[in-house]
């Protein structure tokens, strides 16, 4: 097996110091141009490739991103870091991922973990109860997706936008009986602002409401179809298409194929086998491009907080 070249090794074959190699990997201004074109062909044809960890340790650019999950088994977070994933690749850096499971104690430490591997940057999945101060020390060198905060940039989702396109189709298909199934309010997102959408969309369009709420799992939204079930309801909306998925399935149990369900996320696997449904895409894999997009502007010098509302769409 062919032995993995070191900084000494490149050193000797170029005639330098491994001080002068250090000093050619992180672009020091005052190494001689002419040594610097030695060190360099001598990288080339040798394949040498710098640790990441090392250049680091040196003052240099890690050329790593950290990427902080709610929960590594969500639809929307890994369609999101699909896209993440395409900007930050193309741009040469590569990625740490971890999961917070929505504990703002694990974020930390993983912050903290961050930190000190230095990383060039973070892209933080919020969510309720999120401690927008531990991020806030990162400055330009972090973004935020689904919480706002004025001192790092941020990704938000059209929470009220996914309500109300789904309910509007309901409605030009000749739904007038909508219930929803929705989230604990205390998810401020997900939850409250996907309820209130839908209880502003009911009265300003002149419908009953009928809604109920409880976790975010299929196993929640079957359990609470039958409370909002009745035998005039033409539809239901759910909050994301997790509850999507419960519902319909105890609609099929119910025998109520003339309900129509809609979701939130596209989830590939909702129509496929529950052919009366729908759902709207929040554009998670763009806001996944568009928070990693900013990141890198961010890491090349454009320092200005912006904060980007990604649009919904059928």
């Amino acid at each position: 097996m062919t032995k993995k070249l070191t900084i000494l090794d490149i050193a000797k074959l170029a005639g330098v110091g491994k001080s002068t190699v250090s000093r050619v990997l992180t672009n020091d201004p005052k190494v001689k141009e002419s040594t610097r074109i030695n060190v360099e062909k001598v990288i080339r044809e040798f394949g040498f490739v710098p640790s990441k960890s090392a250049q680091a340790m040196r003052g240099g650019s890690a050329k790593v991103v950290g990427i902080i999950l709610s929960r590594l088994d969500s639809p929307s977070e890994n369609k999101a870091v699909s896209g993440i994933l395409d900007v930050i690749y193309a741009a040469g850096y590569d990625a740490v991922i971890m999961e917070s499971q929505f504990c703002v104690q694990k974020t930390n430490e993983h912050l903290d973990v961050l930190k000190k591997r230095n990383v060039d940057g973070v892209i933080v999945f919020g969510f309720t109860g999120f401690d927008v101060q531990a991020i806030e020390t990162w400055q330009h060198r972090a973004v935020v997706i689904a919480v706002d905060t004025d001192a790092v940039s941020s990704v938000g989702y059209d929470n009220v936008g996914v309500i109300e396109l789904a309910m509007a189709k309901l409605q030009q298909l000749g739904k007038q009986h909508i219930g929803f199934v929705g989230v604990d309010p205390s998810d401020k997102t997900t939850g409250l602002m996907r309820l209130n959408a839908y209880i502003n969309y009911c009265k300003a369009s002149q419908l009953t409401p009928n809604y109920c709420h409880g976790q975010l799992s299929h196993e929640s939204a079957y359990q609470l179809t039958d409370s909002i079930l009745t035998d005039d309801t033409d539809a239901i909306v759910c909050a994301s298409d997790t509850l999507a998925l419960g519902v319909a399935k105890r609609l099929q149990e119910r025998n109520r194929s003339d309900v129509m369900v809609s979701g939130v996320g596209t989830n590939e696997l909702l129509s496929f086998i529950f052919p009366n449904t729908f759902s709207i895409d929040p554009g998670y894999f763009n806001a996944g491009k568009s928070s990693a997009n900013l990141l890198i502007k961010q890491l090349l010098g454009e320092h200005a907080i912006t904060h980007l509302t990604q649009e919904a769409h059928l």
